[in-house]
């Protein structure tokens, strides 16, 4: 671009929904070994887990790179990445398993930048646009609150926690 050109700057909101029973994973990343890499982190996390992850290149051929275990969700996960259509953006479907179970090995990966949300809740992935560049600016993930737990709310948070085996069982 040259001195007093100018081009617009576009702003895109894209709706993304996990499939039911499913978690989803927005992340940036910077390389084309993200594929491989993260395929070994998942499968190292947790025994039972099934994924599909697509990776969208930045340069060269500008391919959508894509891996899994589940043929379903490595096809959801490319139609995702291909909505959000931003460079280096990597986009994980995973069931059987949360995403507490797999985010350490992740932010271990070199490859991995930032890893804007985790959860099964819908998302809006905010991009930005500028010439034939796209890239994520950040995530909407959820409502505003609605007000703040009291005891009965603490107590049930404490008691799905140790339902589903995350605490320890409270002493009677």
């Amino acid at each position: 671009m040259n001195r007093g050109e100018t081009m617009e700057l576009k702003l895109e909101v894209v709706d993304v929904t996990p499939p039911e029973g499913c978690n989803i994973i927005i992340a940036t990343s910077h390389f084309i070994k993200t594929v491989e890499d993260v395929f070994e982190a998942l499968a190292d996390s947790c025994s039972c887990i099934k994924f599909g992850l697509a990776f969208c290149e930045s340069s060269g051929p500008r391919l959508v790179r894509k891996a899994g275990n589940d043929e379903k969700l490595v096809e959801a996960a490319v139609e995702m990445a291909l909505k959000i259509g931003a460079g280096h953006s990597l986009v994980i479907l995973m069931k059987d398993a949360w995403p507490v179970n797999v985010l350490p090995r992740l932010k271990q990966l070199p490859e991995i930048a930032t890893i804007h949300a985790a959860t099964a809740n819908p998302l809006k992935v905010i991009v930005a646009e500028f010439g034939d560049g796209r890239g994520i600016l950040g995530v909407i993930d959820g409502g505003k609150p609605l007000g703040v737990e009291g005891k009965e709310e603490i107590k049930e948070r404490m008691e799905f926690l140790r339902k589903i085996g995350y605490k320890h069982p409270l002493p009677d």
